[in-house]
């Protein structure tokens, strides 16, 4: 069976503004510790048909955030993603079970509620942080990732909260992430979703954010830990702001 280079519906000028997106977002996240991927979500639902977005999008974090492992594996701390690695599979598992139908500005809201807390709040109990903690939220996240794409930012403030090394917390932010976006592979081809005509440019976007994480990991190394938190702060806020900003325009509260 013959794949198309590009799915129906994809121009070739609107899918080569998405594999230069990919360079920057994934350079924005390497660089910056978050934000690449929310704002790729939000390029690719400016022109892709509604149903693939999240599917697709899911892939190419997969693939994006499995690179940055490669390049940052030795800073990864592998104690925090084994107590991560079993709430993935229990949130996604959960969430294809259920396939609930939950209003998309309840879990916008609570996700930036959340994640504004971790940013400015008090720091989080150090039981919170430990393998419980771990698990309970990686378990949270992975279900709330299969309906809304974003829990990206909330991941990251919580990681935020466990390491202040920059690299530490960039690269386990990645494996957490990879680990999160593994399921959405199963997940949405048991739900009817054809990943085969996506195949080629989903490729093509994984090897351009490849690009963008070695470019941006070039840029970490000339940051200090203290710019990058604060830095890293800000740019989470920002995203958890405009959250606020979607979760009340869906919810109808300026009509």
């Amino acid at each position: 069976m013959e794949i198309a280079l590009l799915p129906e519906g994809l121009t070739p000028s609107i899918a080569a503004f998405l594999l230069a997106s990919s360079v920057l977002t994934s350079m924005i996240t390497a660089s910056l510790g978050a934000g690449g991927g929310v704002l790729l979500l939000v390029l690719m639902a400016s022109w892709m048909p509604a149903a693939a977005i999240i599917p697709v999008h899911g892939m190419i974090q997969l693939g994006s955030n499995a690179g940055r492992v490669v390049l940052t594996r030795r800073h990864v701390d592998w104690r925090v993603i084994a107590a991560f690695a079993p709430g993935v599979l229990l949130g996604a598992g959960v969430g294809a079970w259920l396939l609930v139908d939950i209003p998309p500005y309840l879990w916008q809201l609570t996700i930036a509620l959340f994640v504004l807390f971790l940013c400015w709040g008090p720091p989080l109990p150090k039981g919170a942080l430990g393998p419980i903690g771990v698990f309970f939220a990686s378990a949270l996240t992975s279900f709330i990732s299969l309906f809304v794409g974003a829990t990206g930012p909330l991941v990251a403030s919580f990681i935020k909260q466990i390491h202040s090394d920059r690299f530490r917390t960039v690269a386990t932010f990645a494996m957490a992430m990879t680990l999160q976006h593994a399921p959405k592979a199963l997940v949405f081809t048991v739900a009817g979703f054809l990943f085969t005509e996506w195949l080629p440019f989903i490729l093509a976007m994984i090897a351009c954010g490849f690009a963008g994480t070695w470019l941006g990991l070039r840029l970490l190394k000339t940051l200090s830990n203290q710019w990058f938190n604060r830095v890293f702060n800000l740019m989470l806020t920002a995203l958890a702001l405009r959250l606020v900003w979607q979760a009340a325009l869906a919810a109808g509260w300026f009509s």
